[in-house]
């Protein structure tokens, strides 16, 4: 059986493996330092976005670039470890997070290894690289964004 080169060629020529498997070693290195303090990479961030300013569920979502049922999974062991409270909004229909003094002094107790882990990263990197990766990773997400937007403006616009 004879491989076709061009099928070959995909891995290495694709932004979304490419980006994968840049998020995924990312990942484990950030994973690697948060399990010592009991926390992954994206229960820090929920409990650092939460503790600056409570937050509605779809709001927090966006944020994060996550779906609101994935949140909702997230958010589940923060709330059974007492770190977070969700209640409803003014409107019935909205869930605000909140972070406890409990998620609060989990926070103060992770920054350091999260600190940790942002040091090795520069290391590894370098610092000019990682604060070109930095702005290059904020430009594409920015101009991804506008995309985005554009698109849920013409789905909004087709079901019109």
């Amino acid at each position: 059986m004879m491989l076709d080169p061009a099928l070959l060629a995909i891995p290495k020529a694709c932004t979304f493996f490419q980006l994968r498997k840049l998020t995924r070693t990312v990942s484990r290195l950030y994973d690697r330092h948060l399990a010592a303090v009991g926390l992954k990479t994206t229960q820090f961030s929920v409990l650092v976005h939460v503790s600056v300013q409570a937050l509605p569920m779809m709001q927090l979502a966006a944020l994060l670039g996550a779906e609101r049922t994935t949140l909702t999974r997230n958010l589940k062991p923060l709330t059974e470890a007492g770190w977070l409270t969700v209640a409803p909004g003014s409107d019935p229909r909205q869930r605000i997070v909140t972070i406890t003094e409990a998620g609060r002094a989990k926070v103060r107790h992770a920054r350091n290894a999260w600190q940790a882990a942002q040091d090795e990263m520069g290391s590894l990197l370098g610092p000019a690289a990682l604060r070109a990766l930095h702005g290059d990773l904020a430009a594409a997400q920015a101009k991804l964004d506008r995309l985005e937007q554009g698109v849920n403006q013409q789905e909004e616009n087709d079901g019109a």
